[in-house]
């Protein structure tokens, strides 16, 4: 694993993405895979590890969140900066096309930048997200987003993190103490925080005052648009992608393929066999592939 950093520019000048890459530099194999709202990249560690020999992996930490810069202007965190910055990242990889892994808000992204003419995305992984996102689940994630806990040590972190991420299904202890190790940061006081902008939360704030509280989000246009080959991953525990959506992605527009998680709701993490078998196959990079 090696971490790198590219330059991006908004409006309100350049700032850093920080990103980490397994695998050989040289493999013109790319999956590019990204977390969802408060997280980073290094989620995705179990998953880059298992799939290295046959991918280069290369997994941002979308601007905000881990290593990456924070913007000075709050605004900005949404999607049209993150596919910008995106754009920038897949110059610097130097390749035709990438395979591409969301996570929720990486998803949206990586829908976002599916649906345009002449895209870079070869094949689309939606994990846990979809063209419509429930009002309830947006209401869950306003509850916690942007408020930052402090906690004495790492370990209170982590156990503050478990109840949060309970939805992320039955994980080993070494599993969530590095999840725990890659969400905490030390602050100038030496107490612990989440390891994220908490302006990220404004503009998502903004958006639910300006409706009057949460309402479902649809964005069938967007998802209709698509052509590359597409898989949706589910958690059947989900409050952020219904069945129902799921089987409509599956009726319309790119005619994805779906594959449901058990245990989980929102969202699959991909630390265990079955869940990353269910990329590598898809991918083409195993036996049983359905790509």
């Amino acid at each position: 694993m090696t971490r790198r950093k590219v330059k991006c520019l908004s409006r309100a000048g350049f700032h850093d993405m920080a990103y980490v890459e397994w695998g050989d530099p040289g493999n013109p194999r790319v999956l590019v895979c990204v977390h969802g709202l408060t997280r980073c990249g290094r989620d995705f560690d179990f998953l880059a590890q298992a799939l290295a020999a046959d991918y280069r992996v290369v997994c941002p930490d979308v601007v905000g969140r881990g290593a990456s810069s924070w913007l000075a202007d709050k605004s900005l965190y949404g999607i049209p900066q993150y596919c910008a910055d995106m754009t920038v990242l897949l110059a610097r990889l130097d390749v035709e096309t990438v395979d591409w892994l969301g996570t929720s808000m990486g998803g949206l992204i990586g829908m976002t930048l599916a649906a345009q003419q002449d895209p870079p995305v070869a094949r689309l992984i939606l994990n846990d997200v979809g063209p419509v996102l429930s009002a309830a689940a947006i209401a869950r994630i306003g509850e916690y987003v942007g408020k930052m806990p402090h906690f004495p040590d790492p370990l209170a972190g982590e156990a503050w993190l478990r109840a949060v991420l309970a939805p992320f299904g039955a994980l080993e202890d070494a599993q969530w103490r590095h999840l725990a190790e890659h969400s905490l940061r030390r602050d100038s006081d030496g107490q612990w925080q989440l390891h994220y902008d908490p302006g990220i939360a404004e503009p998502f704030r903004a958006a639910m005052a300006a409706e009057g509280g949460a309402q479902d989000v649809t964005l069938w246009p967007v998802y209709d648009a698509i052509r590359c080959p597409t898989l949706v991953v589910r958690g059947t525990q989900s409050d952020l992608l219904s069945a129902a959506t799921a089987a409509e992605m599956a009726a319309r527009g790119p005619r994805a393929r779906t594959v449901e998680v058990s245990g989980v709701g929102h969202a699959p993490v991909f630390t265990d066999e079955f869940q990353i078998g269910i990329v590598r196959d898809f991918l083409g990079s195993g036996p049983g592939s359905l790509g």
